[in-house]
């Protein structure tokens, strides 16, 4: 590797971690606070650095939601899926969605779903946002079509994917109902009309 090579390199780098900073730092005020609430000069200073810096990574505060909305379920389907699949093969792999939902909720820093509470302060013709928040909720139905498919292999793919939407909606209604009623009864009642959809 040239120096030339390095330096690039080393620059890469460097402009990586300010980015993932920015992301991370606007995640955790859009998730706790809500994007509208939250200001570009908040992120700059939390994330310690100049405005210059946060604009030669992005181009708007709409640029930053998109990349918290995709950082968020990045995360996010990373961590249910190693809880899930942790799981004995079978019904409990599938209802493993709501364990985890469960756990999460008991948590600390629980405020619902981030797609739903960012879809619910932008305005409806935010085509940009809305496309990135309907194409993170498409991953995790096929996240659970595939949890599905991998442990009801007697289902053809018109069963699995009628199951697997279902499932889905269980799980979206158990996350805004925990986070309006602050109880975690939804999710418990969400599970149990799961597993009797299983059976």
């Amino acid at each position: 590797m040239s120096v030339f090579e390095k330096r690039s390199y080393i620059c890469l780098v460097k402009h990586s971690e300010v980015r993932n900073t920015i992301v991370r730092t606007a995640s955790t005020l859009f998730y706790e606070k809500g994007y509208n609430l939250t200001g570009i000069n908040e992120i700059i200073a939390e994330a310690g650095i100049a405005k210059a810096t946060l604009y030669n990574h992005f181009a708007s505060k709409e640029d930053i939601c998109v990349a918290y909305i995709q950082y968020k379920n990045q995360v996010f389907l990373h961590e249910i899926g190693v809880y899930c699949y942790a799981k004995p093969k079978g019904n409990k792999q599938i209802l493993g969605v709501f364990d985890f939902l469960l756990q999460f909720f008991k948590g600390d820093g629980f405020y619902g779903c981030w797609c739903l509470n960012t879809v619910s302060e932008i305005p409806s013709d935010n085509e940009k946002i809305l496309v990135e928040i309907q194409k993170e909720k498409n991953e995790f139905l096929k996240f659970i079509d595939k949890l599905i498919a991998n442990n009801r292999e007697n289902l053809n793919d018109a069963q699995v994917s009628s199951l697997s939407k279902q499932v889905y909606l269980l799980y979206e209604g158990a996350v805004a109902e925990s986070h309006l009623h602050k109880q975690d009864w939804p999710i418990k009642m969400a599970k149990s009309m799961a597993e009797q959809l299983l059976n």
